[in-house]
């Protein structure tokens, strides 16, 4: 990877990193439902020049259908959940769990498009998912023998759940994007799912805005998340796939958690504990194993 090319996926990952803080400070006043509609409109907005771009327009008009559904399960829903998360537990924590995505992505693919991951692929599989297992014990309160312990929280359970529920949405939309939208242009994809998001979102933003006067650094927040955490990510994103391959491009899951931890220690005084680095080191392990990027030859040729 040239240097430009890493300055720019150091740089991707440092601002999918910041979204959780900017969800967490939007959402505390707007609520989860208002920050995510206004997340992905103001995105959409911000990426309706590209449609000027010789082919995007064309190629949105002629998938519209699906690339709109695609915003839904690629951002409209997982962004409500994620905002709801960060809301009851650290933004650290909501990020790590956010790293599974790719596992999500690959289990998906075996039971949807019959995408039979190989032996070291299924090996990650089972580690990935016994990090983010271990994780929800320890942060749920609850010891290896399930007695809920003093410090246990439903309110936590819930929103750890409602990260995974997002993951699981990553998941399915990239197996649909797969099956429906190969060969679509990125970019009418990158905008189009964004107008798809906030018109699946607009209604709930309406009917759930805070009757209270929003403060200036919410609207920051939000503007930051939507402008740089959306837009300006999904190009980026788009780029380093044009330039250095998808399976390149998705190693960005692993620093995003490392940007978050910091972000929400320097800004939000959350605790990073051992127990979380510990479980995102083995989620991370899981994850690579599980999309391919390292193989384990001789379990390859066991199986």
């Amino acid at each position: 990877m040239n240097p430009v090319l890493a300055l720019e996926f150091l740089l991707l990952a440092a601002l999918w990193g910041a979204s959780f803080l900017f969800m967490r400070l939007g959402a505390a006043e707007l609520g989860a439902l208002p920050t995510a509609g206004m997340r992905v409109a103001l995105a959409a907005l911000f990426l309706l020049p590209v449609f000027l771009i010789k082919g995007v327009w064309a190629d949105f008009r002629a998938r519209a259908k699906p690339i709109l559904l695609v915003g839904l399960l690629n951002s409209g829903i997982p962004f409500a959940l994620f905002a709801y998360a960060v809301l009851h537990i650290t933004t650290g924590l909501s990020s790590i769990l956010n790293a599974t995505v790719p596992l999500s992505g690959a289990l998906v693919a075996w039971l949807w498009l019959k995408d039979r991951p190989g032996g070291s692929r299924m090996l990650g599989l089972a580690i990935g998912f016994a990090g983010v297992t271990l994780l929800v014990i320890g942060k749920s309160g609850f010891s290896a023998t399930g007695v809920a312990g003093a410090g246990s929280s439903g309110t936590t359970l819930v929103a750890m759940g409602a990260c995974l529920l997002a993951t699981l949405c990553y998941g399915i939309a990239a197996s649909f994007t797969k099956r429906y939208l190969t060969g679509a242009h990125p970019l009418a994809t990158a905008t189009g799912s964004q107008i798809g998001a906030a018109l699946g979102l607009a209604i709930p933003t309406i009917w759930l805005w805070p009757s209270q006067p929003v403060s200036a650094t919410a609207w920051g927040a939000i503007a930051a998340v939507a402008l740089l955490c959306t837009a300006i990510a999904y190009i980026l994103f788009f780029h380093i796939i044009e330039k250095a391959g998808p399976s390149r491009a998705l190693t960005v899951t692993f620093l995003v958690p490392v940007f978050a931890l910091v972000y929400g220690a320097v800004f939000l005084n959350e605790i990073i504990t051992p127990w979380m680095i510990g479980c995102g080191v083995v989620i991370v392990c899981g994850t690579a194993l599980s999309t391919g990027l390292v193989r384990l030859g001789w379990l390859e040729r066991a199986t």
